[in-house]
């Protein structure tokens, strides 16, 4: 009995243990599984822009190096319809946070609510590492767009707080963004109960060719004083209303060059117009880049905006001509000349710009 007994028990216990080696077998595999469930549904990405400036405004020459943008965001997909994403530029501040819902089952319907890159302008949603200037936007989509030059709506980097709907219909021919924003800017408390509602719409009648119009209707609260529009004090509200229409043509993408990348041919266009209180302004770009040889660009760009159209002297017109060579897939360096043409109301004469830039990005 007692050669039994002792049988039983080893039996039992090599049962036990294999029973426990089978479910840490089955929890690190359920462990790996989850794993690679969660790494497949996160995406990072970044980039770094920095460079070399020169200019000679009212004939003081000045040079320097700089450190523009160093940008990581990631993106996590929770489902099917349900997306959040996270943007930190680690030489300024938080950019973005925001959550994405597709209430329909193609991309008619989306809903956004957080901090985001606010739809007016062709330009101000599109990234840096997109667009062909090295000083990137447009004097207009920089003042308009609040980007950062106007004192009265502060730096913003063109974004926002609210909640936005966007979608394609017809088949993607049209697009639609409409937005109800706290008008105050990025990581910033709204400094009145006015809400601004903005919307786009974007025609896409054929292949690489987009007709775009935006209209924003709002009422700011001043951060600042600004000398073009000098009624408008502190602590103000006042009338913050913008519009704009333009139109872009993409070739077919370019594949030489070293790395392949699709580099097609592209020209954009766009005019602008706001009114701050009383103070009206309006302004307008073309650009347009060229791909010529290997991995190699050509960049050209004429853009003007008059800060005050009551008062003569506040126009300013930036023409640029430059190159930039993609040597690794995102990656380029930039090289542009610019010629700044000042009204007698601006803080310097006319003069000249170089820029040298360099980006990296994943």
């Amino acid at each position: 009995m007692k050669r039994k007994t002792c049988k039983l028990r080893t039996l039992a216990i090599l049962a036990a243990m294999g029973l426990c080696t089978m479910a840490n077998a089955q929890q690190k595999d359920s462990d790996i599984d989850w794993m690679k469930d969660f790494t497949s549904r996160i995406t990072l990405n970044g980039y770094a822009q920095g460079g070399w400036s020169y200019q000679d405004p009212n004939g003081q020459k000045t040079n320097a190096y700089n450190l523009k943008r160093t940008l990581l965001w990631a993106k996590a997909r929770i489902t099917d319809r349900w997306s959040f994403m996270f943007m930190h530029d680690f030489s300024s501040v938080v950019q973005e946070f925001y959550t994405d819902y597709r209430l329909s089952k193609g991309n008619e319907l989306t809903v956004r609510l957080g901090q985001f890159k606010h739809s007016y302008t062709m330009e101000n949603p599109m990234s840096p590492t997109q667009l062909e200037l090295v000083d990137v936007y447009s004097q207009a989509v920089l003042y308009l767009a609040g980007e950062g030059p106007d004192p009265l709506n502060g730096v913003n980097y063109g974004r926002d707080m609210g909640l936005e709907v966007y979608g394609d219909l017809a088949k993607g021919v049209l697009h639609y963004e409409l937005a109800l924003m706290s008008g105050q800017g990025i990581n910033r408390k709204d400094l009145n109960n006015q809400k601004d509602f903005i919307a786009k719409l974007e025609l896409r009648p054929v292949d690489g060719f987009r007709v775009v119009a935006s209209g924003y209707l709002g009422t700011g609260c001043a951060v600042g004083t600004a000398k073009w529009n000098p009624d408008i004090q502190v602590g103000d509200n006042y009338k913050r209303n913008r519009y704009s229409i333009g139109a872009e043509y993409k070739t077919q993408a370019y594949t030489g060059g070293k790395y392949k990348e699709a580099r097609p041919a592209s020209i954009r266009a766009e005019w602008l117009g706001g009114q701050d209180g009383k103070v009206g302004s309006r302004g307008g770009y073309v650009t347009t880049c060229i791909p010529v040889v290997d991995a190699l660009d050509i960049v050209a760009s004429g853009e003007t905006y008059d800060r005050n159209t009551k008062v003569e002297g506040w126009d300013q017109t930036n023409l640029t001509i430059g190159l930039q060579y993609w040597f690794y897939k995102k990656c380029r360096m930039q090289l542009q000349y610019t010629r700044c043409l000042c009204g007698e109301n601006i803080s310097s004469k006319d003069y000249n710009w170089v820029q040298a830039q360099m980006q990296v990005a994943f």
